[in-house]
């Protein structure tokens, strides 16, 4: 079995692009629309990586991901974010996330960076 990628994304056509790609270079991919469907999966099921937007309602990507790296350790961090300012913010928070992926990104890509990351 290849390996478990959990996508939390709020903007449904994002969400299903990455899934459909990821899907398609090998992955077991789950996708939920926010942080706190995101913390609900990972206490039911085991997820090699979270890949999360930064800017989310309720809870955002750096919330969920503080939470993540606290409660699941072994779970891999990727953010993303098509705003500039939030990527930065991430990028203040190198020991959390693996990466901070800017939108938009290609299919090819983003399968690129994920593999890169469970490396």
């Amino acid at each position: 079995m290849g390996k478990t990628i959990l996508i939390a994304d709020d903007e449904p056509s994002v969400r299903e692009f990455v899934e459909r790609a990821l899907t398609y270079g090998g992955f077991t991919v789950t996708s939920v629309p926010d942080g706190n469907a995101a913390l609900e999966a990972l206490g039911k099921n085991k997820y090699d990586l979270l890949l999360t937007d930064i800017v989310m309602p309720d809870l955002d990507g750096i919330s969920l991901s503080l939470k993540v790296a606290k409660d699941y350790p072994n779970t891999k961090i990727v953010m993303m974010s098509g705003y500039a300012n939030q990527r930065q913010r991430a990028h203040n928070l190198d020991f959390l996330a693996h990466e901070v992926i800017s939108k938009p990104f290609t299919l090819d890509e983003i399968v690129k960076r994920v593999t890169a990351a469970l490396g």
